[in-house]
């Protein structure tokens, strides 16, 4: 019974990862500026000289510039996700729901997945996706907590009693 449940668990964070290296090696981000060696070697108290002033103020605009970047790729990864997490989450109730470990593995998988855009989507800065995001991901909940738990239990009580 364990074995079966790190099997799951196991399977969930491999399609998790999946979708992110799969987004990370198809889409790559921005690269983060380096930070400048003589910025590295600067000690504290020491007085600020032309030189260091300028690649400190150069290191700044490249640092706003990568998170200016990173917003919108942020945004784009999030709706990837989420679009991925969609297809997953559909594929493991319909055609894998008879292979019931391997179904409850990518569907957590997919939960995972969910769970994953949903946190690039709020680093992506904007309150309007923001919330378009975290709405999409209550209503994947709610559709997967309908599909997988209750609607099963309706049928079941649907044929029962036809059966009395």
């Amino acid at each position: 019974m364990i074995i079966k449940i790190i099997y799951t668990l196991f399977l969930a964070l491999l399609v998790a990862l999946f979708v992110g290296l799969g987004i990370d090696a198809f889409y790559p981000g921005p690269t983060a500026p380096e930070e400048p060696v003589i910025l590295q070697s600067e000690k504290p108290g020491c007085e600020d000289t032309a030189e260091l002033k300028a690649a400190r103020l150069e290191y700044n605009q490249a640092q706003k510039y990568f998170a200016d970047q990173s917003k919108p790729y942020n945004r784009n990864v999030s709706i990837f996700s989420i679009a991925a997490a969609i297809i997953i989450l559909v594929l493991s109730l319909t055609l894998l729901s008879r292979i019931r470990m391997i179904a409850d593995g990518i569907l957590l998988g997919g939960v995972f997945t969910t769970a994953y855009g949903i946190i690039r989507g709020l680093a992506s800065e904007d309150v309007k996706f923001r919330f378009l995001i975290v709405t999409v991901g209550l209503l994947i909940a709610l559709v997967l907590g309908y599909i997988k738990f209750i609607a099963p239990q309706e049928k079941g009580k649907i044929n029962h009693k036809i059966l009395l």
